[in-house]
């Protein structure tokens, strides 16, 4: 294999899921794109990179003007309640329900089991942004629910308690209340895979 391949293989290993043979089918399409395709592709990127930004409030990736997102914006969403997720994916998959009208928090992963990953969790932000939202952007909010809609998986649970526990040790609103999503979810599943009605009820019977 040819230097070039086997460092665009090495690239495309790097990306969520996907591993070394899966890598090497999508290096050989490439090569078999015209010319004018993988400009598009390379331009496309670019500009993916270039114009999108991360939300000062809730960090979901977003296109347009300001420093928040068209959620964090919109002023028809419950701003009492706040949901918690490890990454965008989730965000969206929860948004199709359409039975959910609060802000989101989307974390950055979860706790790895065997890595000490704890300081790239956006949890220090998390409390930021609940005790002084209007610090990133967003006024009159007054949070009384905070939704923990981590993956029901060792790594989410971990990371749910550590969550949970940092929340009520630094909230000041003795009013606050922390829940989880009901273990409807297939346990070790993640929710970007779920369908629609899983998490509907799993919504519904958080607790």
């Amino acid at each position: 294999m040819s230097e070039s391949i086997k460092k665009l293989q090495d690239l495309f290993s790097k990306f969520p899921t996907i591993g070394s043979r899966t890598a090497g089918r999508f290096v050989f399409y490439v090569l078999g794109l015209p010319k004018e395709k993988i400009d598009e592709l390379i331009n496309t990127i670019l500009e993916v990179k270039n114009k999108v930004k991360s939300c000062s409030f809730c960090f979901n990736p977003y296109e347009g003007q300001g420093n928040l997102c068209l959620i964090c914006q919109s002023q028809s969403r419950n701003k009492q309640l706040l949901c918690v997720v490890e990454k965008e994916n989730d965000l969206i998959s929860i948004e199709k329900t359409k039975r959910y009208n609060g802000l989101y928090f989307i974390l950055g992963g979860a706790l790895n089991l065997r890595k000490n990953n704890i300081d790239k969790l956006r949890i220090q932000e998390l409390i930021k942004r609940v005790k002084e939202p209007q610090k990133f952007g967003i006024d009159n909010i007054d949070f009384k629910e905070i939704i923990i809609a981590l993956n029901p998986t060792p790594e989410g649970k971990s990371t749910s308690i550590l969550m949970e526990k940092s929340l009520r040790e630094t909230t000041l609103n003795p009013t606050f209340k922390v829940t989880r999503l009901a273990q409807g979810l297939p346990v070790g599943g993640e929710l970007e895979y779920a369908d629609e009605e899983t998490l509907e009820s799993a919504f519904e019977g958080r607790k």
